[in-house]
């Protein structure tokens, strides 16, 4: 019985496949041959022509893409199968994004996507619940720096971050990965509006969650709120200018843009050649010198006083 041919119109993972396949027909390939020569195996090809298994990475469709002599089709149609695997809402704010002139972030947990090393991304990456398997977890990374990547083009948009206190202190990865990325962001003051948010500042209407708000091209704006690997975009106006509202009240709360720039670098020295490593073995010292002197001087019964 014959099979059915793939509908390219389907799917972009079926208009990958399918120009995937067009492509090695013509030159005369089989699956093996191709598979030989971008170092995968002839499965995997079978896969990414059928639109089944998990997404082509990036690096794997520029390999494709070069050995085919594809002339940067199946780069261009990447981006577009790699969104496919996210919800719709997700995609929505993902192309809003690549399009915004202006980029205001809360980040209450880790560092903005747009300004994470590739170090400080895996590790954050790497637990989340929607990553499913290594190449999974190769995709979003690959992805998410070539986003980063729009920052230093001539149309930039701006961007304003405000970073929770909580964002400098909890160690992701390493003493290495948080000392590369902390003065990652100390490099980013000086070329983008870069706040933190103490602890002392209190209670906020983003307690727990982020927010984006995108300015486009024509003015109007969108937000998004997130929360742990799930989020919902906003267009309606009334609900951006709650949090429009929501954002300027938290960017007066922050510290002014010098004062959080200093507060930045000295954060990053706390992790400089295993600082953080140094204290929290300090402190587990420390609770083990007062656990044995509680011990030696604890569970005694107080002694009976003469004439007592």
């Amino acid at each position: 019985m014959a099979k059915t041919p793939l509908d390219p119109s389907s799917s972009m993972a079926a208009l990958y496949g399918v120009h995937l396949k067009r492509l090695r027909e013509r030159r005369g390939w089989t699956q093996r041959d191709l598979a030989a020569r971008v170092f995968v195996s002839p499965g995997r090809v079978a896969q990414l022509e059928c639109a089944s298994g998990a997404r082509p990475t990036a690096e794997l469709t520029r390999a494709l893409d070069d050995a085919l002599e594809a002339g940067g089709l199946l780069v261009d149609l990447w981006p577009h199968v790699y969104r496919e695997s996210f919800p719709d809402w997700a995609r929505r704010f993902m192309e809003l994004a690549a399009r915004a002139v202006l980029i205001r972030e809360y980040a209450s947990q880790a560092v903005p996507g747009l300004l994470q090393t590739e170090a400080y991304a895996r590790e954050v990456l790497r637990v989340g619940r929607t990553v499913t398997s290594p190449q999974v977890l190769e995709e979003r990374i690959v992805s998410r720096l070539a986003r980063q990547a729009r920052l230093g083009e001539s149309d930039a948009p701006e961007l304003q971050a405000i970073l929770d206190e909580a964002v400098l202190t909890r160690r992701v990865g390493g003493d290495g990965t948080m000392h590369e990325q902390l003065e990652r962001l100390r490099l980013a003051c000086g070329q983008h509006t870069v706040q933190v948010l103490p602890f002392t500042s209190g209670a906020h209407p983003m307690l727990g969650g982020s927010l984006t708000i995108l300015t486009m091209p024509n003015g109007t704006e969108v937000a998004y709120a997130e929360g742990a690997d799930q989020g919902q975009l906003f267009e309606e106006p009334s609900d951006v200018d709650l949090c429009v509202r929501a954002y300027d009240q938290l960017r007066a709360d922050s510290l002014p843009v010098v004062m959080s720039a200093r507060k930045i670098a000295n954060a990053a020295e706390g992790y400089r050649h295993g600082g953080s490593e140094r204290r929290a073995l300090a402190r587990k010292q420390l609770q083990q010198s007062r656990g044995r002197q509680l011990r030696r001087g604890g569970g005694r019964l107080p002694g009976r006083r003469s004439g007592a």
